[in-house]
């Protein structure tokens, strides 16, 4: 359309696309050099070869709300010409809050004016909220089946209303300022109390409840259909607002779209009520659902603010769509209500905390300002924390409110003056410190990694335990509590290999969680993982891929204190390779485990294929050996080296356990220093290379001892596990 628009010292023409384009509407216009929100510049244009001086705006290109359906109107004695900043005030001051959970009562601006009126030390200007008269005898009949959720709940039929009536400017303004879109006078309204009280409030259309309301605990399978059009199968526990056939809506979440209110509603039913908000936390997120009133809810609604709100609600609603009133309905239970604590409040503690004394009428100024029912105590003074206030239950708390009042900033730093004593570190700290810089000193970094892990990641190395659910997972991949450090070392592994890293050692300290009956067991881990190259790459160094070994050499030599006491075994693992794995005993005690990680689990998490784990007890590395002392020999020692053809099916750890016990009293030193398999050698078999060390404390050896000892070696190894010498 091509407009002629009067801007009142001229007239524009003016080509506007708006669907509600039409003669005598009165709407914002941008001339030509304005400069609109998001930096775009009005020029002189020709639209379909039609001169455009300017530009007809919609309210969302002013960000003054969302809408952008068509031109914003303004009333029709809207002065024309004046500036529209001016004419709508939009030159105001918006101030966003970042509030911290436990300060639910300032998510309302009488919250926020209650706490500056103490600041500046002026006065509260409170919202006058008289009673309104009953003009109908209607009401409607209330149960609570659930008290200690909702200890209150007040309700009021409104009769004969207008929903057709437009909600006020002023109205519109402050709500669409504060960041809520304006839908209807009957929304308006309650979120207009809402911002102004801190009330969440529910309109429910009367001529479609049957019989009274109940709120109770949701019944197996029901499903609600909510104000947002999505379904939602109800779970256990959920709290409903129902009537005598249905349930009407989540109670302090969001209402049901059949018992909503609509333009052709004539009767409302209005709820005001109080939530318990510990019985309320996590319930909207269990549906993927946050909401302004749940958002409160969870957060605790002062429990004495209902009546007023229905008060003030009744009113505005009165004021702006008519109506008759009914008298107001109330249901509670006052020993579910909370009920705050008096808490003794010490001057002297107050200097002993903040460093400066605080004048006792300051003192009482702060909290009786704040709400605090104050009475004189010989130490200080007895508060009480209004119903809006459920932080307030230490001595130190009420400290903090008149630290918080005065200002941080008031108050003079002084130089901290005291006896600094070392404090002792445990032993098993220690150790466990010990323990992390070794790792560190071979090449190991620590990883911190979640404490939830995904169910089937889990089950790959734990397919026997079933894990803790959580409730509210942050992601399907995150919604279990882990039963092993072993899932987030290796995605961590697979984060760093998918990225280039060629060589990787990760270790971990920390709790896995056992289910144990109706509790949980957490037990402390400690976890490592390598992967990838044995050595940092360098001109000297071979590009030579790390295996089991590297790593079980590691873990000996973190309990390298525990001598002969250390073992490993084969064993089979879930997640590991079944030639590859072992388990790690202490005393014949199995304390960990240790293996390949298995390839079908390489190819699932992108592992490199050589990646190795293992994962023990804390308590174990942090056993401390007492030491033995004994005199060094000042005679010589006589070694001999064996080159051993083996089933490659028996352990080295069994060849050496015999060697060592058919070895005599003269053996002081084993080592195993090589292992071969290849050309040379019968299928099935392998070489093992081990070097016997022979010493007295009296007397040099002669040959015939050392001969002897390794006859009878070789005799007990032909008799006990068919092990021949290589010729």
């Amino acid at each position: 359309r091509v407009c002629n628009v009067n801007i009142g010292d001229e007239t524009v023409q003016i080509v506007c696309g708006a669907p509600n384009a039409r003669a005598g509407l009165v709407a914002p216009l941008a001339k030509v050099g304005a400069v609109l929100p998001g930096g775009f510049k009005i020029k002189q244009a020709k639209l379909r070869g039609v001169e455009s001086q300017g530009m007809l705006c919609a309210a969302a290109e002013l960000t003054i709300s969302d809408d952008n359906e068509g031109l914003m109107e303004l009333p029709s004695d809207a002065p024309i010409g004046l500036d529209i900043r001016e004419y709508l005030a939009l030159d105001d001051q918006i101030i966003e809050l970042g509030l911290t959970p436990n300060r639910a009562d300032c998510l309302s601006v009488r919250g926020v004016a209650r706490d500056l009126s103490v600041a500046f030390d002026e006065r509260l200007c409170e919202i006058e909220t008289p009673a309104v008269d009953a003009a109908v005898t209607d009401e409607l009949p209330i149960s609570v089946e659930a008290t200690a959720k909702c200890p209150r709940y007040l309700g009021r039929v409104i009769k004969n209303v207008d929903l057709s009536r437009p909600t006020p400017r002023y109205m519109r303004d402050r709500l669409e300022r504060a960041g809520l879109r304006s839908i209807d006078a009957a929304v308006d309204v309650t979120n207009y109390v809402l911002l102004e009280l801190g009330q969440p409030l529910h309109a429910f259309d009367l001529d479609q409840l049957t019989g009274g309301i109940v709120v109770r605990d949701c019944r197996e399978g029901e499903v609600l259909t909510l104000l947002d059009g999505t379904e939602q199968v109800l779970q256990q526990g959920t709290l409903v607002i129902a009537d005598h056939e249905k349930p009407l809506a989540m109670a302090g979440i969001m209402g049901g779209s059949g018992s909503g209110v609509t333009s052709t509603t004539s009767n409302l039913f209005l709820e005001s009520a109080f939530f318990a908000p510990q019985l309320m936390a996590g319930r909207a997120r269990e549906y993927g659902l946050h909401t302004d009133a749940s958002h409160r809810y969870e957060r605790g609604v002062d429990s004495q603010l209902q009546r007023q709100a229905m008060e003030r609600a009744t009113q505005l609603f009165l004021d702006v769509v008519g109506g008759e009133p009914g008298p107001v309905s109330e249901v509670q239970s006052e020993s579910d209500l909370p009920i705050n604590e008096a808490v003794l409040l010490r001057a002297s503690q107050i200097e002993a905390v903040l460093g400066v004394p605080i004048e006792s009428a300051e003192v009482e100024r702060i909290l009786i300002g704040l709400g605090f029912w104050v009475v004189g105590h010989d130490q200080g003074w007895l508060c009480t924390a209004p119903s809006w206030r459920f932080d307030m239950g230490l001595e130190v708390d009420l400290i903090e409110e008149i630290a918080r009042v005065i200002g941080y900033d008031a108050i003079p730093a002084r130089r901290i003056v005291g006896a600094l004593n070392p404090i002792p570190v445990p032993e098993t700290r220690r150790l466990m410190r010990q323990a992390k810089n070794e790792l560190v000193a071979r090449g190991y970094f620590e990883a911190v990694t979640f404490s939830f892990v995904a169910p089937e990641l889990q089950a790959s190395f734990d397919p026997d335990i079933s894990p803790i659910a959580l409730k509210n997972p942050i992601s399907t991949d995150l919604a279990v509590m882990r039963t092993s450090l072993l899932p987030g070392l290796l995605k961590a592994v697979s984060h760093n290999a998918s990225r280039q890293q060629s060589r990787i050692r990760l270790f971990e300290t920390g709790l896995i969680f056992l289910p144990r009956g109706s509790g949980t067991e957490q037990i402390s881990m400690l976890g490592a993982v390598v992967s990838g190259l044995r050595d940092v790459e360098g001109w000297s160094s071979e590009k030579v891929a790390a295996d089991f070994y590297d790593l079980k050499g590691a873990v000996e030599g973190l309990l390298a204190n525990l001598g002969d006491r250390l073992a490993f075994q084969p064993g089979v693992f879930p997640g590991l390779h079944d030639g590859q794995s072992a388990s790690i005993s202490i005393d014949g005690q199995v304390i960990g485990r240790i293996g390949t990680v298995h390839p079908a689990v390489c190819k699932a998490m992108g592992l490199p294929g050589n990646t190795a784990v293992a994962e023990l007890l804390q308590s174990a590395v942090t056993q401390v050996a007492m030491p033995a002392y004994a005199d060094i020999s000042k005679y010589p020692e006589t070694r001999r080296d064996l080159a051993l053809i083996v089933d490659e099916s028996v352990p080295s750890g069994d060849v050496l356990s015999v060697v060592e016990d058919s070895a005599g009293r003269l053996l002081t030193k084993l080592d195993l220093f090589d292992v071969y398999q290849g050309p040379g050698l019968e299928e099935g078999t392998k070489s093992l290379a081990i070097g016997l060390t022979f010493q007295d404390q009296s007397r040099t050896l002669d040959e015939t001892e050392v001969s002897t000892a390794i006859n009878q070696v070789l005799d007990s190894l032909r008799e006990k596990l068919a092990i021949e010498l290589r010729s």
